[in-house]
């Protein structure tokens, strides 16, 4: 299986790539297969990301970048909150992929911000984004703000956001059993036959 995780943090060392470390290890721990997990680095791409802009062909790092996140069995994308919402660079990132080519790929959505009170970005931004890209968000998005490092709760909706990707990336229903296909009635052909007689 392969996962990429797409970071979109800007400091080093940054909590937004720390995030997208720790959900890529729960996604392996919990995956039935073995997990080969690609890390892009936003950052190391800004100016070819703005070049591309410019003159419409992606520059060398960027066009493997782009290869590696349309050729994914699974994508987790972590973004730092500017201005409540995505980063810019983030957005441009996924503006120079082609509309179709995340259409059907299992997405892990998470952010990272200085307080909860931003936490609603998953949910009115990114959710939004992958949901037009075709791509098939597990439900459960992480949020991290600077006090949930180290608190109670955090490691949680890690794990069960990475259990629902490892799920989706199998090909297992997520969050439940599959259900059992419900077996057709069958009625004896003397029934049958006396529905077909016309009346009186």
């Amino acid at each position: 299986m392969k996962l990429v995780v797409v970071s979109a943090g800007l400091s080093v060392p940054s909590s937004t790539r720390l995030l997208g470390d720790r959900l890529a290890a729960a996604v392996g721990r919990q995956a039935p297969a073995p997990v080969d997990v690609e890390v892009v680095e936003l950052r190391d791409l800004a100016v070819e990301i703005a070049h591309n802009f410019t003159n419409g062909f992606p520059g060398r790092q960027l066009a493997a970048a782009i290869d590696a996140v349309t050729s994914a069995d699974g994508l987790i994308v972590v973004t730092p909150v500017f201005s409540a919402s995505y980063s810019g660079l983030f957005k441009s990132f996924f503006d120079v992929i082609e509309q179709d080519a995340l259409a059907g790929t299992p997405v892990l959505i998470a952010a990272t911000g200085g307080t909860a009170r931003h936490s609603l970005v998953l949910e009115h931004a990114l959710r939004p984004l992958f949901a037009y890209l075709r791509a098939v968000v597990v439900p459960t998005g992480v949020y991290a703000a600077s006090e949930d490092w180290g608190a109670e709760g955090l490691d949680g909706r890690i794990e069960r956001a990475a259990g629902e990707l490892a799920a989706l990336t199998s090909g297992l229903t997520v969050g439940r059993p599959a259900k059992k296909a419900a077996e057709p009635e069958l009625v004896p052909f003397e029934q049958q036959l006396a529905a077909l007689r016309p009346a009186g």
